[in-house]
């Protein structure tokens, strides 16, 4: 082998060695693929309708606390405008008594007229019948006038404290329909009253 051939041999090898000791290149990563434009549209289309079917639903649960809120509201005012003309129905047609033989307007009796008052004045169109009762004792002429001084005494009482003369009728039934049977003074102090009777006007009263 003559030496040119010795030094190509040689080369070759060194070359074929060289090529071998390198490493393969890593491979291009690929390019990550872009949403389209329509699936992009679908996704907000989604958000957008669960936000405003959320918003929706807490309008109406909104109305309907509202609503709930408010028949109860309406509820408690026709209870208690219920509970006020029941009390001045009942404060209206409470009995006052007398002492015996007599038809003057004990002090306690002015203080229940005064109720009466201010649920009259404040409600000009009530009107009232007041009915003079006795006990059993004495002639049924004299009790009868007796039950008509009672039932005038609580009207001028009502008139002296500015109530029209108009809307306050007065009779007497004298010693009729007692309200306590006995014959003793425990019921005849009973029997001794002015009967309040409402004739008309109290449909609106709230107090």
């Amino acid at each position: 082998m003559n030496q040119v051939t010795r030094v190509m041999l040689v080369g070759g090898i060194i070359a074929f060695l060289v090529g071998c000791g390198k490493t393969a290149p890593p491979p291009t990563p690929a390019p990550a693929s872009k949403p389209n434009a329509d699936s992009l549209a679908a996704v907000e289309k989604s958000r957008s309708d669960s936000l405003a079917a959320a918003a929706e639903r807490a309008r109406r649960d909104s109305l309907a606390e509202a609503e709930r809120l408010a028949a109860e509201h309406k509820r408690m005012e026709d209870s208690l405008a219920a509970a006020a003309r029941e009390h001045a129905r009942a404060t209206l047609t409470a009995m006052i008594h007398f002492e015996t033989g007599r038809a003057s307007i004990r002090p306690e009796d002015a203080m229940l007229l005064d109720e009466k008052l201010a649920i009259l004045s404040q409600h000009g169109d009530a009107k009232i019948r007041v009915s003079g009762y006795c006990d059993e004792r004495g002639s049924d002429a004299y009790n009868q006038k007796l039950g008509m001084r009672r039932a005038e005494a609580a009207k001028q009482y009502l008139v002296k404290h500015g109530i029209d003369a108009s809307r306050i009728e007065t009779t007497s039934l004298g010693k009729k329909n007692p309200v306590a049977s006995g014959h003793d003074e425990a019921a005849w102090s009973q029997n001794r009253r002015d009967e309040f009777e409402i004739l008309s006007g109290t449909e609106n009263m709230t107090q």
